[in-house]
């Protein structure tokens, strides 16, 4: 029972950080286009450290139940 409440709190941190980079890397688009590459770049990056960090926590919530 821990294990599926601490999964689904993971899973819903996991898409909000993920949600919240998208919208943020949206709007800096649009306000600067010609750094669309760059900004594009840096959102992948933080993405990927994101899951990252939520597949961690995903392993330590199966290794404490």
């Amino acid at each position: 029972m821990s294990t599926a409440l601490g999964l689904g709190v993971i899973i819903l941190g996991l898409g909000l950080g993920i949600g919240l980079i998208g919208k943020g890397a949206m709007e800096a688009m649009g306000r600067q286009p010609e750094m669309s590459s760059k900004i594009q770049t840096a959102m992948i990056i933080a993405a990927a450290l994101i899951e990252g960090a939520a597949l961690f926590a995903i392993v330590v919530s199966w290794l404490i139940s």
